[in-house]
């Protein structure tokens, strides 16, 4: 009786066993169908300062692939530098027939945008601003910490020109509206204070051309021939500035610093000399961030213009010594989906 009553226990306690597992296996996971439901269909916009460059490319890219991929739609506006061009962008998204659900917003200076984005979320559109922070409270701004990147900037200058130079920087700066050139100069600033021998001999505006800052430097190497590093505020206009040091025959005597995308053409750069060192964005993680933002506001429920958050990029300034095959990125391979 005794070992009946132990097998008849085991069979009872196998039966509850297939019993769970099975109202266990017949209940799905309700994750999938809420975030479908939340996201597909949903249109998200870039509008970048422009399309022509490494970095808006990059994120267009991956943001492509990964809207599509969760089952969204994605489409971009170029404006082509002209901040009139982008307003009116934003002006037709916002005010056409079918709004987007997300606009992701690079904008060309603190202020000018800031009406009308307040207006695309009273309209229950999402605002992401990436790369440049503006005087305006998006949902959401996913980018650098120019300030800090700006002190990545000067560490470098200093240590490339060394305790027996003539410490002597030059700067060649984007524009006076810019967040991102006025934050960066204000974290080039911090560092030098530490370092009160280290003095900023000139710094002129570019407004992001490469021809002025070609020109602009050439006239500072005329008046400071002696200067140790220059801090060209973008890449993109760097190789102005490195045309003038070649011109000026100062090659290897003045050490290049600046800040870009990380695209191939920065890791050549830092490869054959012509820059010292660049702040490399991290376009991989920044564009996972921003996707991600997009995920959580579009299932958050929360209406348009109701949170803030920021999402900073961990960067730092690659000299040609922490080049590796990976350390940079390939816009034409990026955008043929082999990334």
């Amino acid at each position: 009786m005794r070992l009946k009553g132990m097998l008849t226990a085991v069979a009872l306690t196998l039966l509850g066993t297939v019993a769970v597992n099975s109202a266990a296996n017949a209940q799905e996971d309700p994750g999938p169908a809420a975030y479908q439901k939340a996201l597909q269909g949903k249109r998200v916009v870039l509008v970048p300062m422009a399309m022509g460059f490494d970095l808006a490319q990059g994120w267009a890219a991956y943001l492509k692939r990964e809207v599509e991929g969760w089952g969204g739609t994605f489409e971009t506006r170029d404006p082509n530098w002209d901040t009139s061009a982008g307003a009116q962008a934003i002006t037709d998204l916002i005010s056409g027939s079918q709004k987007p659900d997300v606009l992701v917003v690079h904008s060309p200076d603190l202020n000018s945008y800031s009406k009308l984005l307040k207006k695309a979320q009273k309209d229950g559109i999402y605002v992401v601003l990436v790369d440049n922070p503006m005087n305006y409270p998006a949902d959401a701004f996913v980018g650098s910490d120019w300030d800090r990147l700006g002190q990545l900037e000067a560490e470098a200058a200093v240590k490339g020109c060394g305790e027996n130079s003539s410490k002597k920087i030059g700067l060649v700066q984007g524009d006076a509206a810019n967040a991102s050139s006025i934050y960066q100069y204000n974290g080039i600033m911090k560092v030098l204070e530490k370092h009160p021998d280290f003095k900023v001999v000139a710094k002129p505006f570019s407004n992001w051309d490469p021809t002025t800052s070609r020109n602009v430097t050439t006239t500072m190497l005329q008046q400071n021939p002696d200067i140790c590093a220059i801090i060209d505020f973008w890449d993109g206009d760097a190789t102005g500035a490195s045309a003038a040091i070649h011109d000026a025959k100062l090659d290897g005597k003045v050490f290049l610093v600046t800040t870009g995308g990380g695209e191939m053409v920065d890791c050549k750069a830092l490869e054959d000399g012509t820059f010292g060192a660049v702040v490399m964005t991290d376009l991989a993680n920044q564009s996972r961030d921003m996707n991600a933002i997009i995920k959580f506001l579009l299932q958050s429920g929360q209406p348009a213009g109701t949170s803030k958050t920021y999402i900073y990029t961990l960067e730092k300034a690659t000299t040609k010594a922490d080049l590796k095959p990976s350390t940079c990125w390939d816009v034409k391979a990026l955008q043929a989906g082999q990334y």
